[in-house]
């Protein structure tokens, strides 16, 4: 068995960022920017008024000082002539600012009559100006690698980007194998159960921007696994959930062995996820071997498929992200593997639950962190403070 730093450095070994694509703008939402892009214009690409207001000559505002209005700008309409001293232009919102105007009065500050205002009294002292490229410039970038959010693409298109170049998606495989697995939604016999860690590790896959494709589900025998194995021939990545440990049935790594996979590791010391193997399809894909176990494929895939994914990606060789918070309740002493608990964390305090059985779904479920524990980590009391994967 190796460690599960170990582990990850082996898979990272296995993996390196995928090549880039053009996308359009559009479709550039939640995927992550694989080269820096420049803005190909100035934000606001002229200077532009920040209210409703009067656009007029900043020495000559007082209270009390008259202007005669001459005119109106309007956003996407301007005021071609040039404004001169004693006269104002009816301005509004995102405008552009003509000529020979320094401020702009906001509208409550002053009373009109006909084609005359007054200032009144009372008189904001902001100028109300946005200046040309206030936002950004000709020529400032968005550096990548970055996951792209909503207020990216928002940026994105005011820099007049419609074409974005992003890491393309992994492509990864799901297979789920066993004679006892039965898809839902079908009528399980006596002795069979229904698939549901393709379906958890899918959801995840998908969350961290891969494509995830689930692969029929195949039985306990090589020639079913040899043509699940041939549909996966296009993927940068393949998932076997089960069949990876040592039983009389479980083929996975037998027939991947037959096929060519050049393994990198089998177990990893710690649990849930002792049986986990990963190596290189003949094909160049990666492959990494879950166990069966619900729980246990979905804690390696929070552990070792999710980091995987984000080399992939461009985003870096690194472990999940860790946080740290307080025990709220005493716990007993590890054993010689590294575990990872479901714990609820709550209030800034983490609670272990009770049944860690790597079989139910219902409690991982539950949970909403992944406690660390490291071997032989002795008892620890309430208030301790401890590693934990938010998930």
């Amino acid at each position: 068995m190796i460690t599960v730093s170990k582990a990850l450095d082996q898979l990272f070994a296995l993996t390196i960022p995928l090549r880039s694509e053009t996308v359009p703008l559009v479709e550039a939402n939640g995927r992550v920017l694989a080269t820096c892009v420049k803005a190909k214009r100035d934000q606001p690409p002229f200077a532009s008024s920040a209210m409703d207001g009067y656009g007029v000559m900043a020495r000559d505002v007082a209270p009390g000082a008259k202007f005669r209005v001459i005119g109106e700008a309007a956003a996407g309409h301007s005021f071609a002539r040039q404004v001169g001293r004693g006269e104002a232009v009816r301005i509004f919102t995102g405008a552009p600012v003509p000529e020979g105007v320094s401020r702009v009065i906001i509208q409550e500050d002053v009373t009109r009559d006909a084609d005359t205002i007054i200032v009144n009294d009372k008189l904001d002292k902001g100028f109300h100006i946005r200046p040309l490229g206030g936002d950004f410039k000709v020529g400032e970038q968005i550096n990548a690698p970055r996951i792209l959010r909503p207020a990216d693409i928002a940026l994105l298109a005011s820099m007049n980007i419609a074409d974005v170049p992003v890491i393309k998606k992994p492509i990864v495989a799901i297979l789920a194998t066993g004679d006892e697995l039965v898809m839902p939604g079908e009528c399980p016999g006596p002795d069979q159960i229904i698939a549901s860690n393709s379906f958890g590790l899918q959801a995840m896959l998908r969350d961290l921007g891969a494509e995830a494709r689930l692969l029929p589900i195949a039985h306990d025998n090589r020639a079913s696994l040899k043509m699940a194995f041939s549909l996966a021939g296009d993927a940068d990545l393949l998932l076997s959930i089960g069949g990876a440990s040592v039983g009389d049935h479980d083929l996975v790594g037998d027939v991947a062995n037959e096929l060519g996979m050049r393994r990198s590791f089998y177990k990893i010391a710690m649990r849930p996820g002792k049986p986990l193997m990963a190596g290189r399809l003949s094909n160049g894909a990666t492959m990494i071997g879950l166990p069966g176990n619900p729980v246990s494929a979905m804690v390696c895939g929070h552990v070792f498929v999710a980091p995987v994914i984000r080399n992939m990606l461009g985003l870096g060789a690194a472990a999940t992200p860790e946080s740290t918070a307080a025990l709220s309740k005493d716990i007993g002493a590890n054993g010689p593997r590294q575990h990872y608990m479901r714990a609820l964390l709550e209030n800034g305090a983490l609670t272990v639950l009770e049944n860690q059985d790597s079989s139910l779904l219902s409690v991982l479920a539950r949970a909403n962190a992944l406690l660390i524990r490291q071997p032989h980590d002795p008892e620890r009391q309430a208030g301790a403070v401890m590693r934990y994967l938010p998930i």
